[in-house]
């Protein structure tokens, strides 16, 4: 039995959504917190276990009859560390034979700009001392953040972003989560580490290009400065700790930490992942 936490957010329902389609409702259980938000899920015979990374009693009854668990990072809040090793030790506790983890494919870990990042290879870390047999799945950034950087207003004002050259390997969140499905199914837990990245790198450039190109309107791409872009955050009151980690991952990608690409993706969903054009496409609902 596997069971998918974070189960009702993007991530987990696209997971959820291939593997209905491939195995039987009743070999998957989904942790959630309001079982109002699953009850499409529980139409459809996943076994709901209530609870959160933090109830660490909830998680124990969570983990009662699987044999594999997916942990889906959780968010930016100060305690989300703690919430993952809550969620290994609970795990452990419970001798699931297998546990995945969503972590982060980037070039350097240990030169990050981003520290929100940091806690991914933390997690990683954590459970590789555990014991348990592992999955990562380290997921390139999702080619559905893009218009949360660019801005809603994107084909009037262009895109101007700190990001220099750096270019990423995006791919859609649907796509990884197609995947990820698709290698839980498989029979075998074997401490092993995939790269889901797009099959091209891109930089704005390239984005603003595509743009131009899907709706007739030119579209152009300005390198910011850091400081320039930071203080153009701070005047339209947006909260410091946005700002810090849009610079970061705005650095970390002009640094390249985005840009590798990997053919994990492609095998683990036996097609080629969407180009960036495609992909835009859907993302910005063209």
């Amino acid at each position: 039995m596997i069971l998918i936490t974070g189960a009702t957010g993007h991530l987990g329902t696209a997971v959820l959504q291939t593997l209905l389609q491939k195995t039987s409702a009743s070999q998957l259980a989904a942790l959630v917190r309001d079982e109002h938000k699953a009850a499409d899920l529980q139409a459809q015979g996943v076994s709901l276990r209530l609870g959160s990374y933090n109830d660490l009693a909830s998680l124990d009854r969570a983990m009662q009859g699987i044999n594999k668990v997916l942990l889906i990072s959780g968010g930016g809040e100060d305690d989300a560390l703690q919430q993952h090793y809550n969620v290994v030790d609970a795990a452990k506790r419970a001798g699931v034979q297998c546990l995945a983890y969503t972590s982060r494919a980037l070039k350097d870990p240990s030169a990050l700009a981003n520290q929100l990042m940091v806690r991914h290879f933390q997690t990683e870390d954590y459970i590789q001392a555990s014991g348990l047999a592992y999955i990562f799945f380290r997921n390139i950034l999702y080619l559905d953040t893009l218009p949360l950087f660019t801005g809603p207003n994107v084909l009037e004002t262009g895109i101007r972003l700190p990001a220099g050259q750096g270019k990423v390997a995006y791919a859609l969140r649907s796509e990884m989560g197609e995947a990820m499905a698709n290698v839980l199914l498989q029979a075998d837990c074997v401490n092993r580490t995939y790269h889901f990245t797009g099959s091209e790198a891109y930089s704005f450039d390239d984005v603003a290009a595509a743009l131009t190109s899907l709706t007739g309107k030119e579209v152009r791409y300005t390198a910011a400065e850091p400081a320039a872009f930071a203080a153009n955050m701070q005047q339209r009151g947006v909260p410091a700790v946005a700002i810090e980690r849009t610079i970061g991952f705005m650095t970390d990608i002009s640094h390249g930490q985005e840009a590798e690409v990997s053919s994990d993706l492609a095998t683990a969903l036996g097609r080629q992942p969407v180009s960036l054009a495609e992909g835009i496409k859907t993302v910005y609902k063209l």
